[in-house]
């Protein structure tokens, strides 16, 4: 047997790299004007639970944008609507009014007092709820929302707020007939006080689309129709479990970063025509509409950029925390308008209100941010669509 070295055995060991190891979040970030000593590093830092119990609610920042009022179609003197005139592949009905292509590209020229459709455009649009119900929402000034119709999804009750929080914030539920059966079944009744756990119930009739997603919408984006006196809301997919206190996060993700309405990057992608092209692969919107909605865009000069101001260009909004001044209420309008023109996946209009109104302290942050905020379980079983047609 030969003993004789192969080349590879008398070659010389390759010296060992040195790893160089990342070094800690230092203090220097602590030292940040308004920063309160806390460390801040690439996920959620919240403030210590003395400071949290401490914390006041501050006013919302006024913005760089000329609005200093939004003024609803739903309340000003209009005609009856040219039902011919109307686009045929949106859901516009009466409940949102029938935006015309020159309404909305004016809508995103903002003036000091701005007129849109945003929602409860006539009385018998829908999306009725009780007026013991209507007087507790004018009460909130700070609101964790969510909401679960067609009976799809199981109440995540909430954790990890303060005593203050409980006391300061309403946590508000929106249900449907449906969800509010298949709860019961369940065993999750409402109490007398008209709660589970720490979630007010709101039971919704009539509800004016027959996407269910699309019903979604209205709490989810257009929060501030529902809570006219609340100054800030953080909207909660019903998926998930939020996790954090309110106040907290508010102060977090908002009042330090001076921002009037902040969600997470998204995890996947980075532009919305990649995104519409994933909504198609994964069949959540029918080739067409996606298409059509799409060309629009492009036709409108926006760019398949994947950063927009040294950011991801698409955002996942599962979590949003916003305030309730006039810009950010126009922007929430605007991008309720997109979803019901075109389609229901939020995530595609995002980026392109975000483009065309530009509006300041929109703060996207990182995927492990919002894995920090909330607990996501998935949805439990198939929503019920509605067996009406929408009016």
């Amino acid at each position: 047997m030969s003993t004789t070295a192969s080349p590879r055995s008398t070659r010389p060991p390759r010296p060992r790299r040195r790893l160089r190891r990342r070094p800690p979040a230092t203090s220097a970030a602590s030292t940040a004007p308004g920063s309160f000593g806390v460390i801040l590093t690439a996920c959620l830092k919240m403030l210590d639970t003395e400071m949290l119990q401490n914390l006041e609610l501050r006013e919302p920042p006024e913005q760089n944008l000329p609005v200093k009022e939004v003024v609803y179609r739903s309340s000003l003197p209009h005609l009856e609507d040219n039902i011919s005139s109307h686009m045929t592949n949106s859901r516009f009905n009466s409940f949102t009014g029938y935006q015309t292509l020159t309404e909305r590209e004016e809508s995103f020229k903002p003036k000091e007092t701005t007129a849109v459709h945003c929602g409860f455009y006539s009385e018998n649009g829908g999306f009725r709820v009780s007026d013991v119900d209507k007087d507790y929402m004018r009460s909130c000034r700070v609101v964790v929302a969510t909401c679960a119709f067609g009976g799809g999804d199981d109440l995540h009750q909430p954790i990890g707020m303060t005593e203050v929080s409980v006391k300061k914030v309403c946590y508000v539920a929106f249900w449907d007939e449906v969800t509010l059966s298949a709860q019961h079944e369940e065993g999750k009744k409402i109490g007398e006080d008209l709660r589970i756990g720490l979630w007010r119930i709101i039971l919704v009739r009539d509800l004016p689309f027959t996407d269910q997603r699309l019903n979604g919408k209205i709490p989810k984006l257009i929060s501030h129709r529902l809570f006219p006196m609340a100054r800030y809301s953080i909207w909660v997919d019903s998926k998930s479990q939020f996790r954090r206190d309110p106040l907290g996060v508010i102060e977090a993700l908002l009042w330090r970063s001076n921002s009037s309405l902040a969600l997470s990057e998204h995890g996947a992608r980075s532009s919305l025509y990649d995104e519409g092209n994933a909504i198609v692969r994964k069949h959540k919107a029918t080739p067409e509409e996606v298409k059509i909605q799409l060309d629009q865009y492009r036709q409108d000069g926006i760019p398949d950029d994947k950063r927009f101001n040294r950011k991801k260009a698409l955002a996942e909004a599962s979590a949003i925390v916003r305030d309730h001044a006039p810009s950010t209420n126009l922007f929430m309008c605007l991008w309720f308008n997109e979803v019901v023109r075109f389609t229901s996946r939020d995530q595609l209009s995002f980026p392109y209100v975000l483009r065309r109104l530009r509006l300041p302290g929109v703060h996207l942050f990182p995927v492990c941010a919002r894995k920090d905020l909330v607990n996501s379980f998935g949805h439990r079983r198939k929503v019920k669509p509605l067996a009406k047609e929408g009016r």
